[in-house]
């Protein structure tokens, strides 16, 4: 999400097209970049604990960032919409791809 979009209208835009593009109970891959150091990754990882979640995490080549990719069942765009949001609160320094 960037930095120039209203948090508001971004999930709004992507609840739509997650209406039109799938049939829900669907997979869905998140897709977070996280400040290494700390336990940035962990906090995202524990988030979607619990919810059969396939997790890859892949550390930048300077080892400041890693990348987090989350694929896992989603009953439908709300609740897609719900972890991002409690990803954006609990975490600090994440960048939602």
């Amino acid at each position: 999400m960037s930095d120039s979009t209203n948090p508001e209208e971004f999930y709004a835009k992507l609840k739509k097209q997650l209406q039109d593009t799938a049939m829900w109970p669907a997979e869905y891959l998140y897709k977070f970049i996280v400040p290494t150091k700390g336990e940035k990754v962990t906090q995202v990882e524990d988030i979607f604990d619990n919810m059969g979640a396939v997790i890859n995490t892949k550390q930048s080549k300077k080892g400041t960032y890693t990348s987090v990719s989350i694929n896992v069942r989603m009953k439908d765009p709300d609740h897609v919409i719900e972890k991002y949001k409690e990803v954006a609160d609990k975490v600090e320094g994440v960048i939602s791809l």
